[in-house]
């Protein structure tokens, strides 16, 4: 098995290609260990030293780790797992995981409906090269509420993204959005 890496905008964060499907639909973002127990591939990535968020998406796997060790360091540990993981034919996540529900006014359905095929076609596909996700959370007055995952979790240029980029694609697209906002999980 060839895991292939690539870097993201975060130096934190490293994504993992591991040449096969990760999950079927969907993504899975973990921020601590606790968490993870619902996937036993997150589960064995943070009983690594230093490793600080896992984020599955459909065909990769982004790893952030803390300060207390370089890349060269758990990069080759990192790949172990995952490796170990596919090989032994585990299944990536133990239940359905479902997602929190979205928060939007019921007169607006059809407006946060179309805000969420163009996030599908234009915004995830980029974000998903990065390592990261974007999860549409809600639309009420004018206001478009996402969750950044993965690596666009604390990365430095994710306010960029949002607001230049996002915010500004939405509102092209979409005259009633006003504005584009980041929430907690």
């Amino acid at each position: 098995m060839f895991i292939e890496t690539d870097i993201t905008p975060n130096p934190a964060t490293l994504k993992f290609l591991p040449g096969r499907t990760v999950l079927d639909q969907g993504s899975a973002d973990f921020d601590r260990a606790e968490a993870a127990s619902i996937s036993p591939l997150a589960t064995a990535l943070f009983d690594l030293p230093a490793v600080e968020r896992v984020f599955l998406g459909a065909d990769f796997i982004s790893v952030t780790k803390s300060d207390a060790m370089d890349w060269p360091a758990l990069k080759p540990q990192v790949l172990g797992a995952i490796m170990e993981h596919f090989l032994s034919g585990r299944p990536v996540m133990a239940s359905d995981a479902q997602l929190a529900d979205e928060d939007v006014d019921p007169a607006d359905r059809e407006i946060a409906d179309q805000i969420k095929e163009l996030l599908d076609a234009r915004v995830r596909p980029a974000v998903a090269s990065d390592g990261g996700d974007i999860v549409f959370r809600g639309f009420r007055a004018g206001v478009v509420t996402l969750h950044m995952q993965g690596a666009c979790s604390g990365c430095p240029s994710s306010t960029a993204t949002l607001k230049m980029g996002i915010e500004n694609l939405l509102r092209h697209y979409v005259p009633e959005v006003t504005s584009v906002e980041q929430v907690a999980a």
